[in-house]
């Protein structure tokens, strides 16, 4: 559905049309409530620059446990939520389960691997040691300096681009009304939010808002003083290869690694594309892609799989991770009453999409805050008192 009438109440308004906003209405649209998003390109946002790796075992650090059971939670939906989407819509969201090998190309980075393999071991996660040469078996497009591996065979990819169109589709197919345009204020009356006015002028009002704008989400006028954190942008460059069917196979798996000092990916589709990623710079919200940042990609990627040079190059992109004061998200009601945060989540959003989508719409349907969302909730940074 495309619009509903100014001054229309609805039961649940959702600002913010990024693959959480999307995921959050779908979901909640589907047990039976009446749902808007705002966005005025939905379907947009940090996803789509995303390379779309499902690794939450081999994106793992240290102290950080609660946030892995979050996204082994979601790791295991996603299977059957792209499933769900595709049936309902026919689209293709690009779900593979392909797998992560991290690699170590120094002996530092050795010891690094090693103790992450350890501490995998003591957490009771699945993750397999191999030498140098065993991965290189594995992807024969290695360095032959590769050190030793870690291989994750439950770690998965989608592509963020194709799952942004099909949650747009699934949301209009499902009765979600989409409104194609900015939220420019978020309207509190009493204590409570009630909805948002839009750079249209018109004004949308809901029993629940739910807040998933991104690196933008603490920016909206109306919001009061201390209800959430600062949510910083964390700008990422990534690149995108073109594999000619000369070189095919020439990786079959995600791979990753630490070079000097930086974390790199590597996620070849099934369609033949290869995304390398990704910086990490705290500029602010500049999405400027720069030389400086591509070399430095391509620089690291040739030290890892030197054939990468041989490639074409068909894209340089650079987007926003929206990241809260702990890189874990902000998930549930907010010290404002009536007002819902879906936002902070930083490097994970994609992995986190599936089960973002779920627990946000059992608590909007139920009032309950579900249990695997409870050590992220947004009070945990809120003020004492609200301005």
């Amino acid at each position: 559905m495309s619009r509903i009438k100014d001054g229309t109440t609805t039961d649940v308004l959702v600002i913010g049309g990024g693959i959480i906003g999307l995921a959050v209405a779908w979901r909640t649209a589907q047990r039976g409530l009446r749902v808007a998003v705002v966005d005025p390109d939905p379907g947009g946002g940090a996803a789509r620059v995303a390379a779309g790796m499902l690794a939450p075992v081999t994106e793992l650090q240290y102290g950080e446990e609660p946030l892995l059971r979050l996204g082994m939670a979601s790791n295991e939906r996603y299977g059957a939520f792209t499933a769900e989407l595709s049936q309902a819509t026919g689209l293709d969201t690009g779900y593979r389960g392909t797998g992560t090998l991290a690699v170590a190309l120094d002996a530092d980075d050795k010891a690094e691997l090693s103790e992450l393999h350890a501490f995998h071991q003591r957490l009771g996660l699945t993750s397999d040691w191999l030498t140098g040469r065993e991965a290189r078996r594995l992807e024969p497009m290695l360095a032959p300096g590769v050190r030793g591996g870690l291989l994750v065979g439950g770690d998965h990819q989608v592509d963020p681009r194709r799952l942004s169109v099909a949650l747009v589709r699934a949301c209009e197919l499902g009765g979600v009304w989409l409104h194609r345009a900015e939220a420019v204020e978020l309207l509190v009356e009493g204590d409570r939010a009630i909805g948002a006015r839009l750079s249209t002028g018109e004004r949308l009002l809901a029993d629940q808002v739910v807040l998933a704008a991104g690196a933008h989400s603490h920016q909206l006028p109306g919001l009061p003083s201390g209800v959430l954190p600062a949510i910083r942008p964390i700008k990422g460059q990534i690149l995108r290869l073109r594999i000619p069917p000369a070189y095919a196979p020439f990786l079959s798996r995600n791979v990753r690694a630490v070079v000097r000092g930086g974390h790199l990916y590597l996620v070849p589709r099934a369609d033949g594309e290869l995304v390398i990623g990704a910086t990490t710079e705290e500029q602010g919200y500049d999405t400027v892609v720069t030389a400086g940042g591509v070399y430095e990609l391509l620089r690291d990627a040739h030290e890892l799989v030197p054939g990468i040079t041989e490639l074409p190059l068909v894209e340089t992109s650079a987007g926003l991770r929206p990241g809260s004061p702990d890189n874990a998200p902000l998930l549930g009601p907010t010290a404002l009453p009536g007002l819902v945060a879906a936002t902070g989540h930083y490097r994970n959003g994609v992995l986190l999409t599936a089960v973002t989508g779920d627990l946000l719409a059992e608590y909007l349907t139920t009032g309950s805050v579900p249990e695997l969302a409870a050590p992220f909730s947004p009070d945990r940074f809120a003020a004492r008192s609200l301005t």
